[in-house]
């Protein structure tokens, strides 16, 4: 049989002085107030402990001062994990914006919180990111209606409609309720990280790459003074850099030049004022994947294209 702890009964947790520093979640008695169902009042509180010992708990909240609880009116409590940094907590959407910082001819247009994108003069394959409809948040417009303005859209130009929304997301099921399906090329998970965390993970590397820079952009290469052995694109938007195209020849792979051109283009980012690395990779890249994971360039959303069903 299981006994229901009494409200009343503090002092049943799992908190103590190794908690200190640490992120916790605590439930504490309001001495001499009355809860909504008559036995005693009760409040939750999140933040850091500060410190504890003399009977007395310190938290201090992410807002306000710091709050002393008595430790003999904690009920319950418990560490959680660290609050995710301010970059991980932008949205989606906001995070998908600084990809028009990649290509410098892209078109964008508008539609409520969506925006349509074409690159009328793509070097090689069209790119997705550059050539689909961001579809994030409200279009200003019935869904129905929205998604007619984005064949339309596309249809003046000649090119097939894509949608990009979030995985699992309630534009991705909408979007497949109104008989669209998805890219079977598949899903790209938007990594991003500190700059400055990224490039200490590196180390120091040979200096091999060259750097050609205009604006807001800039390539970093290697050669060997005829063919391209590795390369690398970079754009910085505000205080993000974005990544994009790293690649390596087949024949001079597991050599560090991967490493030693993205190290090239931190280092430009740096110089430009970025403080916030970002990048698209195929879900199904595992070398990649493993490659990003431990530079600690971490998942903050997985991205889906969509199209119209033929």
């Amino acid at each position: 049989m299981t006994v229901e702890q009494d409200p009343r009964d503090a002092g049943r947790h799992l908190l103590g002085p190794h908690v200190v520093g640490r992120r916790v979640v605590i439930r504490r008695l309001l001495r001499g107030e009355t809860g909504p169902s008559g036995g005693p009042a009760m409040t939750d509180l999140l933040g850091v402990c500060v410190a504890w010992g003399d009977g007395v708990c310190v938290v201090q909240p992410e807002d306000g001062p710091p709050v002393e609880i008595a430790i003999s009116d904690i009920v319950s409590g418990k560490p959680v994990p660290p609050r995710p940094s301010v970059r991980m907590r932008v949205s989606a959407r906001d995070a998908e914006l600084h990809t028009a910082s990649l290509w410098a001819a892209v078109e964008t247009v508008p539609l409520g919180d969506w925006v349509l994108r074409t690159d009328p003069a793509p070097i090689g394959r069209p790119r997705r990111r550059a050539n689909s409809c961001l579809a994030m948040g409200d279009p200003g417009l019935p869904f129905a209606e929205a998604v007619e303005a984005v064949r339309r859209f596309y249809d003046e130009r000649g090119r097939p409609s894509y949608a990009q929304v979030e995985a699992g997301s309630p534009e991705d099921d909408a979007f497949v309720a109104a008989g669209w399906v998805h890219d079977p090329t598949g899903d790209a998970e938007h990594r991003l990280a500190s700059l400055a965390r990224v490039r200490r993970r590196i180390g120091r590397v040979p200096d091999l790459a060259d750097l050609s820079a205009e604006g807001p952009r800039a390539v970093a290469s290697i050669t060997d003074g005829s063919a391209t052995w590795a390369r690398g694109e970079a754009a910085v938007d505000g205080d993000w850099l974005g990544l994009h195209a790293i690649e390596v020849d087949p024949a001079h792979r597991r050599q560090g030049l991967a490493t030693a051109v993205l190290a090239e283009l931190l280092d430009w980012g740096a110089e430009q004022g970025a403080t916030t690395v970002w990048l698209h990779v195929e879900t199904d890249n595992a070398p990649a994947l493993a490659w990003y994971d431990a530079l600690e360039l971490l998942p903050h959303h997985t991205c889906r294209y969509l199209m119209p069903r033929a």
